[in-house]
């Protein structure tokens, strides 16, 4: 279903565009405009509604933060030796797993071995205001170095602690080096903070038959070295979407879509098969999540005026709140948000390695096997929702965008800025990390948005209000 809207309104009906102050400057009697600019046209498609698998939460913690859905990594004593013991436990895990950090887990493979291997909160678990949030977007992870340059210092180590490369330890390493030998030089990212995502998924199938997903060291379809980069969305969002990823692509058994992460380190489709029956459990856990309370002051009474503006002016895309929440699942076009183009393009333009993606997809084992994953692209991104948006900067699909007030004032924007990764060093005027501007790429740090992909362009619907509205509206952001 395709809806033309007007202005900052995407209501499909009885639609009352927006009226910007006429007069931000508090003149009098304001010259009257003779030749009106026309209302802008925001071009919306409605997502439909997709039936998931339904299952156990306390159970999808558990394999989430225990579970076998890693299946090869580096043996255990190794791992401690190389990387030492860490007592934190934030994921208050009991058994060997006590003394792994959060974002690894141990497992035994299918050969018996015990290893350890990345689990979702290398991605998906981060600290915001100093506190742990199980499903928050990591905003501090760095993908700016190739992650297999390593590799060849693990085989030696690995070969020696175990007597060669026909040790069971050895067999029980052996896909995740593979894999990560594939990955590392393919998805290196400008700039910390960001995700490669979508470029890791591409190069893990690129080396698996879509119908059995063995691996072939050979790839089916040639790679380049370009990576779009991505934001990671906060889990707890996920309960009210119809699709998945910003560009919605995503459709069908969510379910299916979690068994991506395993692609690193699975054997075949048996494993994926068995996997696949504990998903449910995982993506109960996930609709569990709610979104964490804005820790700081809020003016109620600005709030409320906020509230008003919110109403008026975004809720027919990104939803309403509190008591009686809706949110419409609309796909908006890139004509009309004008945000970066890159990630909706590389899925919405035939390409080998586009063609190939979305055919290992609907017509391999995910697509055609029970609960099908269906990924389906027709351009745009997501309006989506806004549960505890505080806590998610930076902003756009791209992280290109460091507070919400930037958000709503494209002009404020940084076209170079850099800031800490400290958890802690949080904007609470402008909502979203302090920052500071500079005139060019100075290092990793540096966010470069003149880079293909890193565009912080578009969304300039805030532009339209004045200082004291954006304001009004920034303080019931808060509070969502």
């Amino acid at each position: 279903m395709f809806f033309v809207c007007m202005a900052f309104s995407c209501s499909n009906d009885n639609i009352e565009p927006f009226e910007p102050n006429p007069d931000p400057d508090n003149s009098d009697n304001p010259a009257p405009n003779p030749d009106p600019s026309p209302e802008p046209v925001i071009e919306v498609t409605a997502i439909p509604d997709q039936i998931q698998r339904n299952g156990d939460v306390n159970a999808g913690y558990e394999y989430l933060i225990s579970g076998d859905y890693m299946s090869s990594g580096i043996p255990y004593d190794a791992f401690l030796t190389g990387f030492g013991e860490d007592d934190a436990n934030l994921l208050g895990r009991t058994g060997d797993n006590t003394i792994i950090p959060y974002d690894y887990t141990a497992v035994t493979a299918p050969n018996g071995v015990r290893v350890v291997g990345p689990n979702c909160m290398q991605c998906h678990a981060g600290r915001i205001n100093g506190e742990f949030i199980v499903g928050l977007g990591s905003h501090d992870s760095d993908f700016t170095v190739n992650r297999s340059d390593n590799i060849t210092l693990l085989n030696s180590a690995i070969s020696f602690l175990y007597g060669g490369q026909t040790s069971d330890e050895w067999a029980a390493y052996e896909q995740f080096r593979r894999s990560i030998a594939a990955i590392g030089p393919k998805t290196i990212t400008e700039t910390r903070g960001v995700n490669p995502a979508d470029k890791i998924t591409q190069v893990l199938i690129a080396h698996r038959d879509k119908n059995t997903l063995e691996w072939s060291d050979e790839p089916f379809v040639e790679i380049g070295d370009e990576v779009i980069p991505t934001d990671v969305p906060a889990w707890w969002l996920l309960k009210k979407k119809n699709a998945m990823f910003y560009h919605g692509i995503g459709r069908g058994d969510f379910c299916k879509s979690f068994i991506g992460s395993s692609l690193l380190t699975l054997a075949d489709k048996e494993i994926a098969e068995e996997v696949d029956e504990k998903m449910p459990d995982v993506l109960a856990y996930i609709y569990s999540l709610e979104s964490p309370t804005y820790p700081f002051a809020i003016d109620s009474n600005l709030a409320e005026d906020g509230k008003t503006i919110f109403e008026n002016t975004c809720s027919s895309c990104h939803g309403n709140y509190g008591g009686s929440p809706t949110y419409p699942n609309y796909m908006v076009s890139l004509n009309s948000v004008g945000t970066d183009p890159e990630l909706s393009n590389h899925y919405n333009q035939s390409s080998p390695i586009n063609d190939y993606f979305m055919d290992w997809f609907n017509t391999g084992w995910f697509g055609t096997s029970p609960n099908p994953l269906e990924i389906f692209s027709e351009g745009g991104y997501v309006a989506p929702p806004l549960d505890g948006i505080w806590a998610t900067a930076p902003y756009f699909h791209n992280a290109s965008v460091p507070t919400l007030a930037d958000v709503l004032n494209s002009e404020s924007r940084p076209e170079y800025w850099r800031r800490s990764y400290d958890s802690s060093d949080y904007d609470e005027q402008k909502v979203g990390w302090n920052y500071e501007t500079e005139s060019s790429k100075i290092d990793k740090n540096t966010y470069d948005t003149t880079i293909k992909g890193y565009g912080n362009e578009g969304h300039t619907f805030g532009d339209e209000l004045t200082d004291s509205e954006r304001a009004a509206l920034l303080e019931y952001l808060k509070t969502l």
